[in-house]
């Protein structure tokens, strides 16, 4: 079976506390779906968390309106740490989830009249479409940005996440990974200079090499219609010295602590990330119990160490209360759910 890419299932957002956080992301970002809430061992990362198992909350929420969701993360049995330095733009690893949106503008305005923290001004990207910035209250950064390939109208302005801001060493081999095995083929700019639209950031007036990536190819999987298309943006520092995000930390620290793709044909995945230079550094082999999901999960580092994870969903909870899950290893891994049954996970759903 050929590897197949849905899209992008999830970030994982390391945070102090997962469910003030779940609530917060609910209430501005829509994401409302709840898929899990698992409290366990993290017994499978050991390279990524000083040679031990560590205690954590995970929630993974969802918009059914389009887009990845977020796996909120919160360590139970250590102190979760900060970075050491300010994260800027530049510094090597996720530093914006993109947020997609129906109208910016709009957007822009209920925030405003809210009082977020919000970066600067409206502005416009290379190709002239309205986007900002804003922090959350847990100091991660959103960008957002116009959407399409919507799935559920719920009178929401948002979905949910769209791709990410990465800053890279090398904006060329990082296109090994993420245009030759992910599929962002398509160039929808590639600039060098400073940037007005970005400066209300740190490191305002450094120059950059900036890459938009978008997929040439629709995606196919189960969840392919939520997930919906998605962008991935390289940043390259030109002048400057980067730091890694996640120097001397653990992964679930906190901040954006990977990038996670819903994937199908996890076997070929691995042979083609191996052959290509990115062989798997964390693989679960089998189905790993998410509580109330599962799957087949996996990790890679990209060029500059930032963290990849595949999943190869394998049961989903549809309807909780009625003890429907869906094992999806018993369908067509390159064909769409039914809208209906998409549809029904909004029975997991989490109201305020």
């Amino acid at each position: 079976m050929a590897k197949t890419i849905a899209g992008i299932q999830q970030i994982g957002i390391g945070v102090t506390d997962a469910k003030a956080a779940f609530k917060w992301y609910r209430k501005y970002f829509g994401t409302d779906i709840q898929i899990f809430a698992d409290e366990a061992e993290a017994n499978l990362m050991l390279k990524y968390t000083g040679g031990k198992p560590h205690k954590r909350l995970a929630i993974l929420a969802m918009n059914l309106q389009s887009g990845g969701g977020f796996e909120i993360w919160e360590y139970t049995s250590r102190k979760s740490q900060p970075a050491k330095f300010d994260i800027r733009l530049g510094d090597y690893g996720i530093y914006a989830v993109k947020i997609k949106c129906k109208n910016v503008k709009e957007t822009f305005k209920y925030f405003s009249q809210e009082g977020l923290n919000i970066l600067g001004e409206l502005s416009k990207n290379p190709v002239g479409q309205d986007h900002f910035f804003i922090k959350d209250p847990y100091g991660n950064v959103f960008e957002m940005v116009e959407g399409y390939g919507w799935f559920k109208n719920e009178n929401k302005g948002t979905g949910s996440n769209f791709g990410c801001v990465l800053g890279v060493s090398d904006i060329e081999k990082s296109r090994k990974l993420y245009s030759d095995i992910f599929g962002y083929d398509t160039v929808v700019y590639d600039e060098e200079g400073s940037f007005d639209d970005i400066r209300d950031l740190p490191r305002r007036g450094n120059k950059y090499r900036r890459v938009l990536l978008k997929h040439s190819q629709p995606r196919q999987g189960a969840f392919t219609k939520l997930l919906g298309p998605s962008e991935i943006e390289l940043f390259q520092l030109i002048e400057g010295a980067p730091k890694k995000m996640y120097e001397d930390r653990y992964w679930g620290d906190q901040g954006y602590i990977h990038l996670c793709f819903d994937i199908s044909g996890m076997d070929e995945l691995r042979e083609e990330c191996k052959e290509k230079g990115f062989p798997f550094t964390v693989d679960s082999s089998d189905t790993f119990d998410m509580g109330e999901a599962g799957g087949h999960f996996s990790y890679i580092e990209d060029p500059d160490g930032t963290l990849i994870e595949f999943v190869e969903t394998h049961r989903v909870p549809v309807m909780k209360k009625f003890g429907w899950y869906l094992n999806l290893k018993k369908r067509n891994p390159r064909k769409s759910l039914p809208n209906w049954i998409v549809k029904s996970l909004a029975f997991n759903r989490v109201k305020d």
